[in-house]
């Protein structure tokens, strides 16, 4: 640990509690156990095709975003996903600023998933 880190503490990045994953190495993390995996597309693209036991909440439902995920707990892993990466990438950097501690987005999105 360098003087600096041991002095004033190393502070955590967004990056150390969001980890954009593959498609394998998130397959693999979601079917290990049981997670915690949300679609923030519209009901819509989730009527569609969505990855099996997802929780569908819109990312475009603003109003209701926090109590939208209030019943998941903010200590396990959450495992995001959207069409393409970048509403759940948006959803991840909302998601640390209530509380969750570990996040993983599936890079590419649903797209990259099929």
């Amino acid at each position: 640990m360098s003087f600096i880190n041991a002095l004033f503490g190393k502070k955590e990045t967004p990056s150390d509690h969001i980890e954009i994953l593959d498609s394998t190495t998130f397959k693999e993390a979601i079917t290990a156990k049981k997670v915690q995996l949300v679609d923030v597309r519209t009901s819509l693209e989730y009527k569609s095709g969505h990855i099996e036991n997802a929780v569908n909440i819109d990312f475009f439902d603003r109003a209701h975003f926090n109590e939208n995920f209030a019943g998941f707990n903010k200590e396990q892993p959450i495992y995001l996903y959207c069409r393409s990466g970048n509403r759940s990438q948006r959803t991840a950097k909302k998601l640390l600023q209530i509380g969750f501690k570990k996040i993983y987005d599936l890079k590419g999105g649903y797209k990259a998933w099929k």
